[in-house]
């Protein structure tokens, strides 16, 4: 009896060793060698986003819509110099990594907030910010 045991667990160790290397989490990504720097994902996030909710405010047939977003989405790519390919390898890794996608939807956030309030209209009556341009 004890030999079958050692038997079987000769047998199984070996196989788990070698298998457990195979279990990779996903914190130990392999890093893309066209990796793109969280500064360029943030910009393209932007663009992104920005061009989501202009197609979504075009009113146009979801058929129409996803067109005139897909064109678009490759004109960022080619304006930015990225490929398609290059950005959807980075966000994947960077989105493995939980933290890195929370930093970059952080300064995301900030920017199209920025935006947006450089482009609100200021209530009457309010003084404009030191160093505005009159």
């Amino acid at each position: 009896m004890k030999s079958f045991r050692r038997c079987c667990l000769g047998l199984l160790l070996p196989s788990l060793l070698l298998a457990l290397p195979a279990c990779q989490r996903p914190e130990e990504a392999p890093l893309p060698a066209d990796l793109l720097p969280k500064e360029k994902i943030v910009q393209l996030v932007v663009d992104l986003q920005v061009l989501e909710a202009r197609v979504e405010n075009s009113r146009l047939s979801a058929d129409s819509s996803r067109a005139l977003y897909l064109v678009n989405q490759k004109e960022i790519f080619w304006k930015n110099e990225v490929t398609d390919s290059a950005f959807q390898r980075s966000y994947r890794y960077y989105s493995i990594h939980g933290k890195d996608l929370d930093e970059i939807y952080g300064a995301a956030i900030d920017t199209l907030g920025r935006r947006e309030l450089k482009l609100a209209p200021a209530p009457a009556g309010a003084v404009p910010p030191p160093g505005a341009a009159k």
